[in-house]
């Protein structure tokens, strides 16, 4: 790989691929299995798709070789460019939580929901998520299989509470988990953990469950989509878990005192102010601005919110 190569190999044929997602470089990672049945987990965005295939490309994986390609959720980020990747590659299925299915194959509800939230920005960020031929969408449950061949399987475990159709991926050879949004984001650069909630679907207990339950599933290595892979499983996901704690008690507390989305992001970024390197007063402003755009305060306290009116 050139030193430029958006493509990182993490052993037994994993490759870790920069996505690129709206021209950021270590914002979003896609991943390829290269096993008996090659295997694409998360293919990013609809503007990335150009960039997945070059990798794809450059890892000898043509046209008519990838098997599957599996979303760990249906979020833009990670599933905008599946309609993309299906074209390119016509063998591939594609594999989606039961709740993320009919939105892949009519993307028109998800497409209008995400414009009222981004605007103008929905272009630069993601791009257009288009349609995928239902009979080549297979949809897991609680669990499912997916063949990689040789032996070799992806797990799939559901996991909401970052979204409702959520699933954590692990990996029979190698111990791998991708844990998708419901670990929140890892930053590598500074090795802070920090959530990712949301709305309409984030919620706290359910998300804390899907904590234990990858816990429970003894992963030799986390695989975020943001970024990258980490050793640290149990400290990592009980950081996690963390995390989410403050910022929902913190948005708990502005939201009883009557504070309006502004207040409340504030009081947040006090109650956090020192935990996360990445935001501190000597942090690089680009590295904070890339995460900001990725999963921003008011997005985060936004879904922290409907929560808890939702509870109320």
């Amino acid at each position: 790989m050139s030193t430029d190569s958006p493509i990182t190999p993490l052993g037994n044929e994993v490759y870790e691929i920069d996505t690129r997602m709206a021209g950021y470089s270590g914002i979003t990672a896609g991943y390829l299995i290269r096993s008996d049945r090659p295997c694409l987990v998360e293919p990013g965005t609809s503007g990335s798709a150009p960039n997945v295939r070059r990798a794809l490309d450059e890892l000898g994986i043509g046209p008519q070789d990838l098997a599957t390609v599996v979303v760990t959720h249906i979020h833009l980020d990670h599933a905008g460019g599946v309609g993309d990747i299906a074209r390119m590659y016509p063998n591939a299925e594609i594999v989606v939580h039961e709740k993320g299915a009919r939105h892949l194959a009519d993307p028109s509800r998800l497409m209008r929901s995400a414009r009222m939230v981004y605007g103008d920005m929905l272009d630069t960020l993601f791009g257009e998520l288009k349609p995928t031929e239902a009979a080549r969408i297979r949809a897991v449950e609680e669990t499912g299989v997916i063949d990689l061949g040789g032996g070799r399987r992806l797990e799939s475990h559901y996991s909401p509470g970052h979204a409702k159709h959520h699933v954590g991926l692990l990996d029979s050879l190698t111990g791998d988990l991708y844990v998708g949004d419901a670990a929140g984001v890892y930053i590598p650069e500074t090795a802070d953990v920090r959530p990712a909630t949301p709305p309409p679907d984030f919620d706290l207990d359910t998300a804390l469950a899907s904590l234990d339950k990858f816990r429970a599933l003894g992963a030799q290595r986390l695989l975020f989509a943001h970024y990258g892979p980490v050793d640290a499983v149990d400290e990592t996901l009980e950081r996690s878990a963390e995390e989410l704690r403050i910022w929902v008690d913190a948005v708990r507390d502005a939201h009883e005192a009557g504070m309006d989305l502004d207040h409340a992001v504030a009081a947040v970024k006090e109650r956090t102010a020192g935990r996360y390197k990445a935001f501190g007063p000597d942090a690089d402003p680009e590295l904070e601005e890339k995460y900001e755009v990725l999963s921003s305060a008011v997005s985060n306290v936004s879904g922290i919110i409907h929560s808890l009116s939702r509870h109320a």
